[in-house]
Parts: structure tokens; C-alpha cells; sequence
């Protein structure tokens, strides 16, 4: 059997640093398949190739795995100093400087497998899911078999098999203590259509459903560690069949003690749901709103209305549950009326937080790079490693931006441009706050349940 040194590339900590469940994933599959896995965190170990070589040199891997998250921060003002491959590459030099074949995955890696192995110089790659797939690649290396250069899609792993990571104690500690937060995953798959996402790409349309008391057992673990502070990484956690409420159910059947925030799809939810998810621990929605009025929601193949967007938030609010809405101006069919409704629209969401972009990243196979290529706005053969945003033809960017910055500069709890509210949250960390942040940023109309402290904080981050 093998020893395989993993490494999470991941180092970037906005707006919490997160940790690595993607190599802890592929960390138990090799474990279980017989394999002594060495799990090593860019981010937890100083972020230092000098360390990284160290680490090398002393574990003696006979090959090594290198989970690459994101591919860049998908900001359009400031992507083009924010090119995560990079640092992945220099990574990638150092395990070769070891003599060991380097296999490069994860889900940044899936969405630009060909640019970014060569880009890299890995010499193997994984596509997707690579639980069974890095095995079977580890076993042929061992057999000296012919191995394919990239892993590509295959069928998806059913819900039943999908097990928990091999959770790393020190990475735990880490993580805890520098955002409070563990993210856990409940399901894979998307059952939505938006016109310029990647999760459909990434873990299928269909839902995969982990069994209910797997993801219970894993939080009564993480619990025994001192994990209270659950994110729920699901692409869409409120799922049409409702096992995201059977799963409140069994944290309140079993009374595990957590706060726990996911990302909602807006749309129908009834007041006893929300109270049940509020027993469970729901602290806070972060919901995939994505656009900001009727035509710019048909143009991203929303599946809802913006009345329904409304109702969502006031249903939120009547049960004081803090709800942030990420939104994206300059998509399909926006013009300067629709950012102008779109503006009013966003302004009128009562006790809520809104985080702004302004364009879109484009990634191929997705139904907005096919519209991009028919608009003429870029080559269907054109590289994408270097970030292309998309940006309505009938606007100008800057005339946009413009006018989002005018119309949210007033309001503390509307965030644009988007390291604006990095650094707000920054402020909130170094006087030690620590979980998702953004609800600090919500004061609800007619009870405040902020400290004086935390509250003159709130006033500082918004003169600043």
C-alpha cells in the first residue's frame, strides 16, 4: 500500500477560513482502502513552501494529491491579482522537486481540468467526485499500468455511500479557533437549472441525499470537538423533498447543541418551518437570490419571481432569523432601468444584508457561456483560466458600477463593492468575533439584541 500526501492549496480566508472537507473526503477513501494518508493545509501550516518541502521530505510519500478549491476570488474588480492556480502551481513544483508523480483535483481543478494541469504540470488529474476514482488511479500507479492523464466524470456516487471526511484533529483546532465555523455536507447535486452555475457541472442535477443519521452522527462528533458553529455547504440546502426539515428534526430528536447556517433558495416556506429550523439551530439564511428583478431572473433561468423574493425576507424577518441575499448586477438582460429597479428593489428588503457583484465569471458548459459565445462577447474555444466576466451588451460596466455604488453607500448592511464588506468583516475579526459575521450587520426594527459593544463596532466598520 501506498503513502499519498495530501495537500488543500486553499489559502484564502474571505470571508472565513474554511475548512478542507474536499481532501478530508478523499483522505477516508484511501484510508479505508488501505492506503497511510497524510492530510497537510497550505493555510494551517503558515502557507509556506519552505514548510511544504519539510513536510515532504520527512513523510517520504510515494505520491501526492493537491486539492485546488477555487481557480480565482470571482471578483471583477480585483480577479486579476487574485489568480488562486498560481500559488498551485508553486505547490506543485515543490512535491516534484520530491521525485513523486503529483495527481491535481478538487473543484476548481473539475471546472478547468486540461488548462490547469498544464498550467500546473501535474501529471495526473481528477475530475469530480474522486473518492473511488483516486483509489483506482493510486492502485494502477502501485501496478505500474497505464493511468489516464485526467480522471473525467463518471457516474455519481449514491447519497448512501457518501461517507464523512476523515476529519484531522489539528486542522479542527485550527479552523475553530480562527472562524468558529465547520462546514458539513448533507447532499450533492443540484435540481435547479441557473444559467450560470457550475454545480450541475460539478456533482450532477441529480440529488443525492446522505442518510439523515450519517449526518447527525457527524454532528454529534464534530460536537464532542467543540464544533458548534455548523455551515451547511449543500449548492441549495432547502432541497423540494424536505430533507433538509427531516434533518431538523433528528438535531432536535437527538437535542444536538449547534447554530447552523446554509444556503436557501428563496421561495414558498411556511412560519412552522421556520420555527422548527430556528429549534434546530438555524442562526442565519444566506440565500441565492442572484438577481434583482423579474427580466434579470428569467435572463438567469430563476425558477421564482422577485414577490417571492420579498415574502422569503419578511418571512425571515417575522421570525427574526438574519438573511444575507447575494445578488448579481450586469447578467442576461440587464440594462440600466433593471439596475435602477434593481437598486430599489434590493433597498426595499427590510432587516437584511445584501452582498453585490457585478458581473458574472463564466465557465464552459454552462448555458450563459453558450449565450456569451452567441453575443460574440468571447471565442467558444477561448481559454478561461484567466477570469472572462460576462457583462449584459446593453449596459456599460462602468456606468453600473457607478450607480450601485450611489445607490447602496448609505446603507451599512448593502455591500457593494465586494471587498467592501471583506473589510468590514475584518474589522469584526480582529476585535475577535468569530462565526459567519454578517448577521452583526443586521438590527431588527423593534428589539436590538446587540451588546453596546458589538454595536459601536457595527458603527465603526460602516464610517470606515
Amino acid at each position: 500500500m501506498s503513502t499519498v500526501f495530501l495537500i488543500s492549496a486553499n489559502t484564502n480566508v474571505e470571508p472565513y477560513p474554511v475548512y478542507p472537507i474536499g481532501m478530508s473526503v478523499i483522505a477516508r477513501a484511501l484510508y479505508e482502502a488501505g492506503h497511510k494518508v497524510i492530510q497537510y493545509d497550505m493555510l494551517a501550516a503558515g502557507n509556506s513552501l519552505a514548510h511544504l518541502r519539510c513536510a515532504v521530505a520527512k513523510a517520504k510519500p510515494d505520491c501526492a494529491g493537491i486539492s485546488i478549491r477555487n481557480v480565482d476570488n470571482v471578483d471583477s474588480f480585483t480577479s486579476h491579482t487574485n489568480r488562486y492556480v498560481h500559488k498551485a502551481k508553486l505547490i506543485v513544483e515543490a512535491l516534484k522537486e520530491a521525485g513523486i508523480p503529483v495527481i491535481a483535483g478538487g473543484a476548481g481543478f473539475s471546472l478547468l481540468p486540461t488548462d490547469i494541469l498544464e498550467y500546473t504540470g501535474a501529471d495526473f488529474g481528477v475530475v469530480g467526485e474522486g473518492e473511488r476514482k483516486m483509489v483506482q488511479l493510486i492502485e494502477r500507479l502501485e501496478q505500474n499500468k497505464e493511468v489516464k492523464q485526467i480522471y473525467g466524470r463518471e457516474n455519481e456516487i449514491p447519497g448512501d455511500e457518501i461517507s464523512a471526511p476523515l476529519w484531522d484533529k489539528q486542522l479542527l483546532h485550527y479552523y475553530l479557533k480562527e472562524s468558529g465555523v465547520i462546514n458539513v455536507q448533507t447532499k450533492r447535486g443540484c435540481e435547479h437549472s441557473c444559467a450560470y452555475c457550475t454545480y450541475p457541472h460539478l456533482e450532477g442535477h441529480k440529488i443525492r441525499i446522505r442518510p439523515i443519521a450519517d449526518v447527525a452522527d457527524e454532528l454529534e462528533m464534530l460536537c464532542n470537538y467543540g464544533a458548534d458553529n455548523i455551515f451547511f455547504t449543500d449548492s441549495v440546502f432547502n432541497d423540494r423533498e424536505g430533507h433538509y426539515l427531516q434533518l431538523a428534526e433528528e438535531i432536535i430528536r437527538r437535542q444536538i447543541n449547534i447554530k447552523w447556517c446554509a444556503f436557501f433558495q428563496p421561495g414558498p416556506i411556511e412560519k412552522d418551518e421556520l420555527i422548527m429550523l430556528k429549534r434546530s439551530g438555524l442562526q442565519a439564511i444566506e440565500s441565492g437570490t442572484d438577481a434583482t428583478s423579474d427580466a434579470t431572473l428569467k435572463g438567469l433561468h430563476k425558477s421564482f419571481t422577485f414577490d417571492e423574493v420579498i415574502e422569503f425576507n419578511n418571512r425571515c424577518v417575522q421570525q427574526r432569523i438574519p438573511c444575507a441575499h447575494y445578488v448579481i448586477f450586469g447578467g442576461p438582460d440587464e440594462n440600466m432601468d433593471t439596475v435602477r429597479e434593481g437598486i430599489a428593489n434590493m433597498n426595499s428588503l427590510r432587516n437584511c444584508v445584501v452582498f453585490s457583484f457585478s458581473g458574472i465569471r463564466l465557465h464552459k458548459g454552462t448555458p450563459l457561456f453558450s449565450r456569451a459565445v452567441r453575443e460574440g462577447l468571447l471565442d467558444h474555444d477561448k481559454s478561461l483560466l484567466d477570469p472572462f466576466y460576462y457583462f449584459s451588451p446593453h449596459l456599460d460596466k462602468d456606468e453600473m458600477n457607478a450607480a450601485l455604488t450611489a445607490g447602496f453607500k448609505k446603507r451599512r448592511d448593502r455591500l457593494f463593492p465586494p471587498d467592501e464588506g471583506q473589510q468590514r468583516i475584518n474589522i469584526m475579526k480582529r476585535f475577535g468575533f468569530r462565526g459567519i459575521l454578517w448577521d452583526q450587520l443586521i438590527k431588527f426594527d423593534d428589539i436590538s439584541e446587540k451588546t453596546p459593544t458589538t454595536q459601536s463596532l457595527l458603527d465603526s466598520t460602516h464610517e470606515n
